[in-house]
């Protein structure tokens, strides 16, 4: 996810919060929110291989790619990261006493 996607998920977030209660129809679910993690990653590391693909035939930046790849990678990461944590909460869950 990129820093103005988190940006504006946090302020629609805090705005939803700030003119009343929410109810569970009107917020994006946790399903939701991962998905559109993965899909911007997708969208962000299939930008970075079309610069690439345009410097290759001499038509880009070096610039443009290396920050497409950049990007690319921040996004990556976030999604690990968030993978990450679901397993780990996953686990803990699955050790909890009954």
């Amino acid at each position: 996810m990129n820093p103005i996607a988190a940006a504006r998920a946090y302020q629609a977030i805090q705005g939803a919060g700030s003119a009343g209660a929410v109810s569970p129809t009107d917020a994006p679910g946790f399903s939701e929110l991962v998905q559109n993690v993965l899909a911007s990653a997708t969208t962000q590391t299939r930008a970075a291989e079309a610069q690439m693909t345009q410097v290759v035939q001499g038509q880009g930046s070096l610039i443009d790619v290396v920050t497409a790849i950049s990007s690319a990678e921040a996004s990556l990461e976030t999604a690990l990261a968030v993978r990450d944590q679901m397993i780990q909460a996953y686990q803990e869950i699955m050790r909890m006493p009954i």
